[in-house]
Protein backbone atom coordinates (compact mmCIF):
# COMPACT_ATOMS: atom_id res chain seq x y z
CA UNK A 1 0.00 0.00 0.00
CA UNK A 2 2.72 2.36 0.70
CA UNK A 3 4.82 1.39 -2.67
CA UNK A 4 1.15 2.33 -4.52
CA UNK A 5 0.93 5.57 -2.24
CA UNK A 6 4.35 6.65 -3.15
CA UNK A 7 4.16 6.37 -6.79
CA UNK A 8 0.84 7.95 -6.62
CA UNK A 9 2.25 10.63 -4.96
CA UNK A 10 5.63 10.45 -7.49
CA UNK A 11 3.33 10.99 -10.75
CA UNK A 12 1.22 13.80 -9.30
CA UNK A 13 4.34 15.60 -8.45
CA UNK A 14 5.46 14.74 -11.80
CA UNK A 15 2.65 15.92 -13.92
CA UNK A 16 2.64 19.34 -12.26
CA UNK A 17 6.26 19.85 -12.96
CA UNK A 18 5.69 19.14 -16.18
CA UNK A 19 2.34 20.97 -16.80
CA UNK A 20 4.01 23.98 -15.06
CA UNK A 21 7.11 23.74 -17.20
CA UNK A 22 4.97 23.59 -20.50
CA UNK A 23 2.97 26.41 -19.50
CA UNK A 24 6.17 28.79 -18.30
CA UNK A 25 7.30 27.92 -22.25
CA UNK A 26 4.39 28.80 -23.57
CA UNK A 27 3.85 32.29 -21.70
CA UNK A 28 7.01 32.61 -23.17
CA UNK A 29 5.54 32.41 -26.85
CA UNK A 30 6.76 28.74 -27.40
CA UNK A 31 4.44 26.28 -29.09
CA UNK A 32 4.90 22.58 -30.35
CA UNK A 33 6.68 22.15 -33.01
CA UNK A 34 8.62 19.15 -34.77
CA UNK A 35 12.67 19.65 -34.98
CA UNK A 36 14.65 19.60 -37.94
CA UNK A 37 16.84 16.80 -37.27
CA UNK A 38 18.17 13.66 -38.64
CA UNK A 39 15.69 11.84 -37.67
CA UNK A 40 12.97 13.69 -40.06
CA UNK A 41 15.48 13.80 -42.60
CA UNK A 42 15.78 10.34 -42.62
CA UNK A 43 12.12 9.49 -42.47
CA UNK A 44 11.74 11.80 -45.50
CA UNK A 45 14.66 9.95 -47.31
CA UNK A 46 12.85 6.76 -47.04
CA UNK A 47 10.21 8.02 -49.57
CA UNK A 48 12.48 8.17 -52.38
CA UNK A 49 13.11 4.20 -52.00
CA UNK A 50 9.68 4.37 -53.03
CA UNK A 51 8.97 7.20 -55.40
CA UNK A 52 7.81 6.60 -59.24
CA UNK A 53 9.04 8.76 -61.94
CA UNK A 54 6.43 11.18 -61.86
CA UNK A 55 8.00 11.99 -58.01
CA UNK A 56 10.17 15.32 -57.25
CA UNK A 57 13.08 15.30 -54.82
CA UNK A 58 14.17 18.57 -53.70
CA UNK A 59 17.84 19.03 -52.53
CA UNK A 60 20.04 22.22 -52.34
CA UNK A 61 20.67 24.47 -49.46
CA UNK A 62 18.64 26.57 -46.81
CA UNK A 63 16.74 28.60 -49.99
CA UNK A 64 15.28 25.71 -51.13
CA UNK A 65 13.74 24.42 -47.86
CA UNK A 66 12.49 28.50 -47.36
CA UNK A 67 11.44 29.18 -51.01
CA UNK A 68 10.19 25.55 -52.35
CA UNK A 69 6.59 25.18 -50.06
CA UNK A 70 5.45 21.55 -49.94
CA UNK A 71 1.88 22.04 -49.91
CA UNK A 72 1.45 24.88 -52.81
CA UNK A 73 3.64 22.09 -55.14
CA UNK A 74 1.59 19.21 -53.91
CA UNK A 75 -1.82 21.44 -54.87
CA UNK A 76 -0.72 22.76 -57.95
CA UNK A 77 0.92 19.36 -59.49
CA UNK A 78 -0.90 17.07 -57.44
CA UNK A 79 2.42 15.32 -56.58
CA UNK A 80 3.96 15.98 -53.55
CA UNK A 81 8.08 16.74 -53.82
CA UNK A 82 9.83 15.11 -51.08
CA UNK A 83 11.97 18.19 -49.58
CA UNK A 84 15.35 16.49 -48.66
CA UNK A 85 17.70 20.16 -48.45
CA UNK A 86 19.82 20.60 -45.77
CA UNK A 87 20.42 24.01 -44.44
CA UNK A 88 23.90 25.54 -44.49
CA UNK A 89 24.89 22.46 -46.78
CA UNK A 90 25.84 21.50 -50.33
CA UNK A 91 23.18 19.21 -52.57
CA UNK A 92 25.81 17.43 -53.54
CA UNK A 93 26.13 14.35 -51.18
CA UNK A 94 22.30 14.09 -50.93
CA UNK A 95 22.08 14.32 -54.70
CA UNK A 96 24.98 11.61 -54.91
CA UNK A 97 23.14 9.86 -52.49
CA UNK A 98 20.15 9.34 -54.44
CA UNK A 99 21.90 8.44 -57.51
CA UNK A 100 24.62 5.83 -56.40
CA UNK A 101 22.01 3.92 -54.00
CA UNK A 102 18.63 4.18 -55.02
CA UNK A 103 16.77 3.20 -58.75
CA UNK A 104 14.67 6.12 -58.71
CA UNK A 105 14.39 7.84 -62.23
CA UNK A 106 12.12 10.85 -61.64
CA UNK A 107 12.65 14.56 -61.34
CA UNK A 108 15.70 16.02 -58.64
CA UNK A 109 15.93 19.56 -58.31
CA UNK A 110 19.14 20.70 -57.18
CA UNK A 111 18.97 23.77 -55.62
CA UNK A 112 22.30 25.92 -56.37
CA UNK A 113 23.36 28.71 -53.31
CA UNK A 114 26.91 29.45 -55.09
CA UNK A 115 28.76 29.77 -51.75
CA UNK A 116 27.77 26.42 -50.68
CA UNK A 117 26.99 24.46 -53.56
CA UNK A 118 30.59 25.01 -55.27
CA UNK A 119 32.44 25.35 -51.80
CA UNK A 120 33.95 21.97 -51.47
CA UNK A 121 34.23 17.89 -51.92
CA UNK A 122 36.34 17.23 -49.14
CA UNK A 123 34.28 15.23 -47.11
CA UNK A 124 35.15 16.64 -43.21
CA UNK A 125 34.53 20.00 -44.30
CA UNK A 126 31.24 21.31 -42.91
CA UNK A 127 29.27 22.25 -45.73
CA UNK A 128 29.87 18.40 -47.07
CA UNK A 129 29.65 16.79 -43.88
CA UNK A 130 26.11 18.59 -42.79
CA UNK A 131 24.69 16.72 -45.57
CA UNK A 132 26.45 13.26 -45.69
CA UNK A 133 26.15 12.62 -42.34
CA UNK A 134 22.53 12.39 -42.75
CA UNK A 135 22.73 10.19 -45.76
CA UNK A 136 25.14 8.22 -43.29
CA UNK A 137 22.36 8.21 -40.11
CA UNK A 138 19.64 6.91 -43.21
CA UNK A 139 21.76 3.82 -44.06
CA UNK A 140 22.52 3.04 -40.44
CA UNK A 141 20.12 3.71 -38.39
CA UNK A 142 18.51 0.99 -36.53
CA UNK A 143 14.60 -0.24 -35.60
CA UNK A 144 14.79 0.90 -32.25
CA UNK A 145 15.75 4.91 -33.31
CA UNK A 146 12.99 4.20 -36.08
CA UNK A 147 10.47 3.14 -33.44
CA UNK A 148 11.49 5.97 -31.42
CA UNK A 149 11.26 8.83 -33.46
CA UNK A 150 8.00 7.84 -34.61
CA UNK A 151 7.04 7.49 -30.85
CA UNK A 152 8.39 11.04 -30.24
CA UNK A 153 6.34 12.90 -32.80
CA UNK A 154 3.11 13.21 -30.72
CA UNK A 155 4.99 14.51 -28.11
CA UNK A 156 6.96 16.88 -30.23
CA UNK A 157 3.57 18.15 -31.72
CA UNK A 158 1.76 18.27 -28.53
CA UNK A 159 4.66 19.93 -26.08
CA UNK A 160 6.61 23.06 -26.28
CA UNK A 161 9.63 22.19 -24.51
CA UNK A 162 10.65 19.28 -26.49
CA UNK A 163 13.47 20.83 -28.92
CA UNK A 164 16.49 18.70 -29.92
CA UNK A 165 17.30 20.39 -33.22
CA UNK A 166 20.34 19.43 -34.61
CA UNK A 167 21.23 23.14 -35.04
CA UNK A 168 22.33 24.98 -32.15
CA UNK A 169 19.60 28.53 -32.20
CA UNK A 170 19.92 30.88 -29.34
CA UNK A 171 16.27 30.09 -28.50
CA UNK A 172 16.18 26.09 -27.98
CA UNK A 173 14.66 24.74 -24.64
CA UNK A 174 15.86 21.90 -24.56
CA UNK A 175 17.83 20.57 -20.84
CA UNK A 176 21.39 20.28 -23.18
CA UNK A 177 20.93 24.01 -24.65
CA UNK A 178 19.61 25.43 -21.64
CA UNK A 179 22.92 24.52 -20.05
CA UNK A 180 25.08 25.30 -22.18
CA UNK A 181 23.91 28.86 -21.92
CA UNK A 182 25.67 28.98 -18.30
CA UNK A 183 29.00 30.83 -18.90
CA UNK A 184 31.33 28.49 -17.54
CA UNK A 185 34.98 29.85 -16.51
CA UNK A 186 36.92 27.29 -18.69
CA UNK A 187 34.02 27.23 -21.45
CA UNK A 188 33.33 31.03 -22.96
CA UNK A 189 35.12 30.75 -26.36
CA UNK A 190 32.12 31.69 -27.90
CA UNK A 191 30.29 33.87 -25.19
CA UNK A 192 31.08 36.99 -27.72
CA UNK A 193 28.96 34.97 -30.56
CA UNK A 194 25.92 36.73 -31.46
CA UNK A 195 22.78 34.67 -30.79
CA UNK A 196 21.25 33.05 -33.76
CA UNK A 197 17.78 32.75 -33.33
CA UNK A 198 15.30 30.01 -34.77
CA UNK A 199 13.52 31.89 -37.76
CA UNK A 200 10.91 29.07 -39.36
CA UNK A 201 9.24 26.43 -38.68
CA UNK A 202 9.04 23.02 -40.22
CA UNK A 203 6.41 20.25 -40.64
CA UNK A 204 6.32 16.39 -40.63
CA UNK A 205 6.77 16.84 -44.28
CA UNK A 206 10.37 18.90 -43.96
CA UNK A 207 8.06 21.80 -45.48
CA UNK A 208 9.68 25.19 -43.78
CA UNK A 209 7.92 28.35 -43.31
CA UNK A 210 9.95 31.64 -42.26
CA UNK A 211 8.43 32.98 -38.91
CA UNK A 212 6.01 36.08 -39.71
CA UNK A 213 7.65 37.68 -36.54
CA UNK A 214 10.64 38.21 -39.52
CA UNK A 215 8.34 40.67 -41.06
CA UNK A 216 6.79 42.26 -38.16
CA UNK A 217 9.96 43.04 -35.51
CA UNK A 218 12.98 44.90 -37.18
CA UNK A 219 15.39 43.90 -34.33
CA UNK A 220 14.63 40.22 -34.79
CA UNK A 221 15.10 40.20 -38.52
CA UNK A 222 18.60 42.32 -38.22
CA UNK A 223 19.81 39.72 -35.51
CA UNK A 224 19.59 37.23 -38.51
CA UNK A 225 21.18 39.60 -40.60
CA UNK A 226 23.74 40.04 -38.13
CA UNK A 227 24.63 36.41 -37.63
CA UNK A 228 25.09 35.87 -41.60
CA UNK A 229 27.56 38.65 -41.28
CA UNK A 230 29.50 36.75 -38.83
CA UNK A 231 29.73 33.84 -40.41
CA UNK A 232 30.96 35.23 -43.53
CA UNK A 233 33.81 37.42 -41.66
CA UNK A 234 37.49 36.57 -41.80
CA UNK A 235 39.48 34.20 -44.31
CA UNK A 236 37.46 31.49 -46.00
CA UNK A 237 38.30 28.91 -48.15
CA UNK A 238 38.40 29.70 -51.64
CA UNK A 239 35.55 28.47 -53.93
CA UNK A 240 36.99 24.77 -55.94
CA UNK A 241 34.60 25.24 -58.49
CA UNK A 242 36.25 22.86 -61.04
CA UNK A 243 35.62 19.84 -58.48
CA UNK A 244 32.33 20.27 -57.29
CA UNK A 245 31.59 20.84 -60.85
CA UNK A 246 32.71 17.79 -62.16
CA UNK A 247 31.71 15.74 -59.59
CA UNK A 248 28.07 17.04 -59.74
CA UNK A 249 28.42 16.44 -63.84
CA UNK A 250 29.58 13.01 -63.06
CA UNK A 251 26.63 11.74 -61.39
CA UNK A 252 24.09 14.13 -63.46
CA UNK A 253 25.05 12.04 -65.73
CA UNK A 254 24.60 8.29 -64.43
CA UNK A 255 20.97 9.88 -63.30
CA UNK A 256 19.96 11.03 -66.72
CA UNK A 257 21.78 8.05 -68.56
CA UNK A 258 19.23 5.73 -66.34
CA UNK A 259 16.06 7.99 -67.44
CA UNK A 260 16.08 10.67 -64.40
CA UNK A 261 16.38 14.24 -64.74
CA UNK A 262 17.96 16.85 -63.14
CA UNK A 263 16.82 20.36 -62.93
CA UNK A 264 19.42 23.08 -61.71
CA UNK A 265 17.66 26.16 -60.06
CA UNK A 266 19.20 29.33 -58.36
CA UNK A 267 17.19 31.14 -56.19
CA UNK A 268 16.67 35.07 -55.11
CA UNK A 269 19.58 36.58 -52.81
CA UNK A 270 19.76 40.22 -51.94
CA UNK A 271 21.95 42.85 -50.43
CA UNK A 272 25.05 41.27 -48.62
CA UNK A 273 24.74 38.25 -50.18
CA UNK A 274 24.14 39.11 -53.34
CA UNK A 275 26.68 41.56 -53.40
CA UNK A 276 29.24 38.79 -51.78
CA UNK A 277 27.77 36.29 -54.41
CA UNK A 278 28.47 38.36 -57.59
CA UNK A 279 31.94 39.53 -56.65
CA UNK A 280 33.51 36.21 -55.09
CA UNK A 281 31.64 33.81 -57.06
CA UNK A 282 30.16 35.75 -61.01
CA UNK A 283 27.74 34.14 -62.60
CA UNK A 284 29.37 33.81 -65.81
CA UNK A 285 32.48 31.91 -64.09
CA UNK A 286 30.74 29.43 -62.00
CA UNK A 287 26.87 29.12 -62.63
CA UNK A 288 27.13 29.68 -66.28
CA UNK A 289 29.75 26.84 -66.52
CA UNK A 290 27.96 24.20 -63.93
CA UNK A 291 24.65 24.62 -66.60
CA UNK A 292 27.37 24.48 -69.71
CA UNK A 293 28.88 21.35 -68.39
CA UNK A 294 25.66 19.74 -66.57
CA UNK A 295 24.09 20.26 -69.52
CA UNK A 296 20.33 20.09 -68.12
CA UNK A 297 17.78 22.36 -67.32
CA UNK A 298 18.68 25.31 -65.48
CA UNK A 299 16.81 28.30 -63.93
CA UNK A 300 18.47 31.39 -62.56
CA UNK A 301 15.88 33.69 -60.63
CA UNK A 302 17.68 36.64 -62.86
CA UNK A 303 16.23 35.47 -66.26
CA UNK A 304 12.89 35.08 -64.92
CA UNK A 305 10.60 38.10 -64.20
CA UNK A 306 8.15 35.81 -62.25
CA UNK A 307 11.45 34.27 -60.05
CA UNK A 308 13.09 37.96 -59.66
CA UNK A 309 10.23 39.58 -58.52
CA UNK A 310 10.65 39.25 -54.84
CA UNK A 311 12.88 40.41 -52.34
CA UNK A 312 14.52 38.54 -49.92
CA UNK A 313 13.72 39.29 -46.24
CA UNK A 314 17.44 38.98 -44.66
CA UNK A 315 19.52 38.92 -47.76
CA UNK A 316 18.61 34.82 -48.69
CA UNK A 317 15.05 34.20 -48.21
CA UNK A 318 11.92 34.22 -49.00
CA UNK A 319 8.96 35.11 -46.49
CA UNK A 320 6.07 32.28 -46.08
CA UNK A 321 3.64 34.06 -48.35
CA UNK A 322 6.13 35.23 -51.34
CA UNK A 323 7.67 31.84 -50.90
CA UNK A 324 3.98 30.59 -51.72
CA UNK A 325 4.16 32.80 -54.68
CA UNK A 326 7.20 31.93 -55.84
CA UNK A 327 6.56 27.76 -56.05
CA UNK A 328 3.61 28.85 -57.62
CA UNK A 329 5.41 30.74 -60.45
CA UNK A 330 8.48 28.10 -60.85
CA UNK A 331 5.68 25.71 -61.03
CA UNK A 332 4.18 27.35 -63.71
CA UNK A 333 7.38 26.88 -65.69
CA UNK A 334 8.02 23.75 -65.58
CA UNK A 335 4.62 22.43 -66.37
CA UNK A 336 4.67 25.13 -69.36
CA UNK A 337 8.75 23.45 -70.33
CA UNK A 338 7.14 20.11 -70.23
CA UNK A 339 9.74 19.15 -67.28
CA UNK A 340 7.33 17.54 -64.63
CA UNK A 341 3.95 15.95 -64.81
CA UNK A 342 0.40 17.64 -63.27
CA UNK A 343 -1.35 14.62 -62.12
CA UNK A 344 -4.76 16.96 -61.88
CA UNK A 345 -4.99 17.17 -65.29
CA UNK A 346 -3.91 13.32 -66.21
Amino acid sequence: MKIKTSFIIALVIGLLCITSWELYWRSQGYFPDLDDDKYLWARTRAKVDNASKDDVVLTGSSRVLFNIQVPKWKELTGIQPIQLANAGATPLPVFHDIVENTDFKGTVIVGVTPGLFFSTTFEQAPPWRRAASRSEFYDNRTYAQRLNYALSIPLQNSLAFISNDDEKWHDDINLKALLNTIEWADRNDRANDPPFYRFQDIDINRNVRMKNRMLTDTTFANSVKTIWKFFMSGDKPPPDKDSTIAFFVEDAKKFTARGGQVILLRNPSDGFFKDLESKGLPRDKFWEELVAKANVPAYHYQDYKSLSAFETVEWSHLSASDADQFTENFVHILLEDGLITNLKTN
